[in-house]
């Protein structure tokens, strides 16, 4: 049996002393990752019962299950994740590669025609630790969600995406700023502080972009 990277045993030992992780057991919550989100849900009040919210990359499903938990019966939960994801009760889930023509189709049918409150997206590619084809694979994901936002967020709408800081991040930053009212940049204290990751908050879609 081959041993492990020393950065594999750190990320391990790390890992299982996080605070966030031990808090997600005990809650008997799927992920660490619910806690990121409800920080930032409820500084800005953005769940309100009976929404539409479209969960992005949402496996193993921290995230569609901590807003199905949140909203009660109510509204819609979709998520989508090119990773299988165990069944969650009030929370519809297609599985594939949001990439692809087909598994976007399928997830505008899902919608019939109804607009979507609240685009959550957590996706990242696999990362190979190399900035250099990291980066615009992330890039390029974040593109995308910001696309279906164009398409499916109704007016007055919201849109949390997770970044990664580096080439392409203002950029992507600016655009938002032309699509919705209010744009900020937050990094919740479940992120690893190592982590290049931050989340881009962007409320209140416009009618037309400036």
């Amino acid at each position: 049996m081959a041993t492990r990277s020393k950065s594999s045993q750190r990320w391990l030992q790390e890992h299982f002393s996080d605070p966030y992780v031990k808090k997600a057991q005990a809650q008997g919550l799927r992920s660490r990752a619910a806690f990121k989100l409800e920080e930032l849900v409820e500084r800005d009040r953005l769940l309100k019962p009976g929404m539409v919210v479209v969960d992005l990359g949402a496996a193993p499903g921290g995230w569609s299950q901590w807003v199905r938990q949140s909203m009660g019966d109510s509204g819609r939960v979709i998520a989508l994740d090119i990773l299988d994801m165990p069944s969650l009760a009030g929370v519809e889930f297609l599985h594939g590669d949001f990439r692809e023509d087909e598994v976007l189709s399928q997830l505008e049918s899902t919608l019939d025609g109804k607009s979507v409150d609240l685009v959550l997206s957590d996706m990242a590619p696999n990362m190979s630790g190399v900035d250099a084809v990291d980066l615009p694979r992330a890039m390029h994901l974040a593109e995308l969600a910001m696309d279906f936002g164009d398409r499916h967020l109704r007016v007055g709408g919201t849109f949390l995406i997770k970044l990664f800081q580096g080439v392409g991040f203002d950029d992507y930053v600016r655009e938002l700023r032309r699509r919705y009212s209010k744009v900020v940049i937050r990094k919740p204290a479940a992120s690893r502080k190592r982590s290049p990751e931050v989340y881009a908050l962007a409320q209140g879609k416009l009618a037309q972009m400036k």
